[in-house]
């Protein structure tokens, strides 16, 4: 009996296979059917930046800049006679080197945008610094010279103006309502190519780049935007269309996008061009403390529940800090509203409000939380945020460099009268090993008190030989010698 049902057991078998087998092909294509669902719904719900493109791309400028630079023979002139001798024998080489210009211009390219109808444009500090001329490429192709109304290289920001009316501009948005996470969007010109666009998300806030300057004021916003070398100076919008940073450096080993960007924050871009458009230059506030990190061991020494805040390392005598009973190995907490992590938001958060400003600082002292107020003073760094209007450039500069008043605050914090070296470009100053922020106190053992005394000096200066120059870097004084030649 078993071996005559055999065939249909088989049979049934099969059955039983094939069914499982279109049970699992049809699970199979509903599961896929699932996944493409749930790929449609993910695709729908990714952004279009196609509406904030069209809408904002006409606030986008191209900025071109030239500027002067000393022409360099890469050879002497008996080098280049042999040269000729070698490669025309039995002819005597004609030289003439009459025609060789003794000055060449350099050109860059960078971004802006447009923040009012009647011409104030926004780029980076590092792209028009030192430039001899400026252009402003519009979107609909016009293009106009821009004048420098004011420059801040601790945020690197510049504020420029053309001569039009009726532009469109952009609308700004609070920086500091953005999240780890955000969409954003960066119209500029990378590489000249101008008017490109480039999407990413905000990867971090509140970085500093290393290495960047010896005054960190800068908190910045990182994205993975791909920004290049052209992009700087250009806005970062969110999702509304609101510009809520500008583009200003990328962390790169070769000098192209690594998906690392940093932008600088809107908030700290309209203090700083607010202040430029009212006055040309930018305060800061300056508390008068050397501090470093509070790590593990130091916050068991001092019996905090964790390492946070700024350790005060040294009080700066007849400061603001000093006057306010801050004092060593005190560790700051917070300052006005801002609570204090690192000890990099320090000067960020003091650099924000202007000399004058009676802040509350809360430091931890003996196991306590002491509230104290303190008076800004005015940081050294104000100088450097002014444009000199006096005199106007001198491009056959015979020293090679411009200079600006320190401002009175800086006077009085300092202790120090002087012009500080605001452009560098090719001559004596550079090859003497000046550098832009270094402040002139004497000129050829005359004492310098103001930019106007500085270009009397100047004027009076032998054609050649020596001539000693004392400057003040870093706090340090110190004697170099410039070498003139007609």
């Amino acid at each position: 009996m078993d071996r005559l049902n055999i065939p249909e057991k088989r049979n049934q078998t099969m059955r039983s296979l094939l069914n499982n087998r279109i049970f699992n092909y049809q699970s199979l294509v509903a599961v896929l059917i699932v996944l493409l669902s749930m790929g449609k719904i993910s695709a729908a719900e990714l952004p279009s930046f196609a509406d904030l493109v069209e809408q904002n791309a006409p606030t986008i400028v191209e900025i071109q800049t030239s500027r002067s630079v000393a022409a360099r023979a890469p050879i002497g002139d008996q080098e280049l006679e042999d040269l000729l001798r070698r490669l025309n024998p039995g002819e005597e080489p004609d030289l003439n080197i009459e025609g060789i210009p003794e000055m060449r211009q350099r050109g860059a390219v960078g971004s802006g945008f447009i923040i009012s109808e009647d011409g104030y444009v926004i780029t980076n500090n590092h792209v028009v610094a030192g430039a001899d001329e400026i252009q402003v490429h519009l979107n609909d192709r016009r293009v106009f010279d821009a004048e420098i109304i004011g420059l801040d290289e601790p945020s690197d920001l510049a504020l420029l103006k053309v001569s039009a009316g009726d532009l469109p501009y952009v609308s700004f948005g609070d920086s500091d309502s953005i999240r780890v996470g955000d969409w954003v969007l960066a119209i500029g010109s990378p590489f000249g190519l101008e008017f490109s666009a480039a999407a990413g998300i905000v990867s971090a806030q509140g970085r500093s780049v290393p290495g960047r300057s010896s005054y960190n004021y800068m908190s910045f916003i990182q994205t993975d935007v791909a920004i290049n070398q052209g992009n700087s100076g250009g806005p970062l919008f969110n999702l509304e269309g609101e510009v809520i940073g500008i583009n200003s450096q990328i962390l790169s080993s070769t000098g192209g996008s690594n998906g690392i960007s940093f932008s600088i924050p809107s908030n700290v871009a309209l203090n700083v061009v607010n202040q430029l458009r009212e006055t040309g230059r930018v305060e800061r506030g300056l508390l008068g403390v050397r501090m470093r990190a509070v790590d593990y061991a130091l916050a068991e020494i001092f019996g905090m529940e964790r390492p946070r805040g700024a350790f005060v390392d040294e009080v700066q005598p007849d400061s603001p800090a000093s006057r306010s009973d801050i004092r060593n190995e005190d560790i700051i907490l917070r300052f006005m509203d801002h609570d204090i992590e690192d000890y990099t938001d320090l000067p960020f958060f003091v650099g924000q409000y202007r000399p004058g400003t009676l802040a509350e600082v809360e430091v931890f002292r003996d196991g306590e939380f002491i509230t104290l107020t303190v008076e800004l003073g005015s940081s050294p760094t104000n100088a450097v945020a002014s444009v000199s209007r006096e005199p106007d450039r001198d491009r056959h500069n015979p020293l090679g460099f411009r200079v600006t008043a320190l401002s009175e605050e800086t006077r009085q914090v300092a202790g120090i009268s002087g012009v500080r070296i605001t452009e560098m470009g090719e001559g004596p100053g550079r090859d003497a090993g000046l550098a832009e922020g270094d402040v002139i106190v004497a000129l050829n053992r005359r004492e310098v008190t103001s930019a106007e005394e500085f270009t009397e000096i100047a004027d009076q200066l032998p054609e050649s030989g020596f001539v000693p120059i004392r400057i003040i870097r870093e706090g340090q004084g110190t004697t170099m010698a410039l070498e003139l030649s007609p």
